[in-house]
């Protein structure tokens, strides 16, 4: 099994017996967020739903799983979570299977989630691949599979000759991990771990080189460093992590 990237997401598909597309980190309803601090942005839900469907329509999946953060307001659920997010979820759910795994935005999303569409938040082995937001410990079932998480908005930032750093584009890191840091246990396959980067355009991220001591997740401090390898959103191979931190003195 290969994973496919689609870059218009960023998203990626997993075929087996299934065919999974996978995105995460959507939140919808930043805008009203960003509002109440001072910066004022017309929504753009629908662009984001717009390359949902694009991606769709591309991988011809038979479920979309969206790896947590599919709101973003957190404790409550905003006006315009509340207006846009029950358009957005039955426009998916007129083209395809929907399941979500809830992230640390979730906050009161069940009430726009269909009966077993709502995944338990420590994650599911569907069809022989491990999937979660991210933000919590992994269940014990995961061990020995393929996991892909979001929650770390990984990025990476690309030098030109003198040095100066170009914006962050989205990557994705793959590699395996240790599996006591993440109490899960050791079997005879390694567990491994696909980070894939925010669906949201303007959520920033992580740069790749620094997820290890982000402390961000238990995933990011169980990530083995020298044998990881960094992707673009299209696919591209970067490097190793291991190599891309020794050029920046990490």
């Amino acid at each position: 099994m290969k994973p496919r990237f689609l870059p218009e997401g960023p998203a990626v598909l997993i075929s087996r017996s299934r065919s999974i597309l996978v995105i995460a980190d959507l939140h919808l309803g930043v805008e009203s967020a960003l509002s109440r601090k001072g910066w004022h942005f017309r929504s753009r839900t629908d662009d984001r739903l717009s390359r949902i469907i694009t991606c769709i329509d591309d991988a011809d999946p038979d479920l979309l799983l969206i790896l947590g953060d599919l709101k973003h307001s957190v404790p409550q659920v905003t006006w315009q979570e509340a207006r846009e997010l029950p358009r957005v979820l039955d426009t998916i759910r007129r083209r395809v299977d929907l399941a979500l795994l809830p992230g640390n935005h979730d906050v009161g999303i069940e009430r726009y989630m269909e009966e077993g569409e709502l995944l338990p938040k420590n994650g599911v082995l569907i069809d022989g691949t491990g999937y979660l937001h991210g933000h919590t410990y992994p269940s014990p079932d995961l061990a020995g599979h393929l996991i892909l998480a979001g929650h770390h908005h990984p990025v990476i930032h690309l030098y030109d000759e003198v040095g100066c750093s170009l914006r962050g584009s989205p990557a994705y890191l793959l590699g395996e991990v240790d599996e006591e840091i993440l109490q899960i246990p050791s079997v005879d396959h390694p567990t491994r771990l696909l980070l894939v980067p925010a669906f949201y355009e303007y959520a920033g991220g992580i740069d790749i080189r620094t997820i290890p001591e982000s402390g961000i997740s238990p995933l990011a401090k169980s990530v083995r460093i020298e044998t990881a390898e960094v992707f673009l959103s299209d696919g591209t191979y970067i490097d190793t992590l291991g190599a891309l931190r020794s050029e920046c003195n990490f």
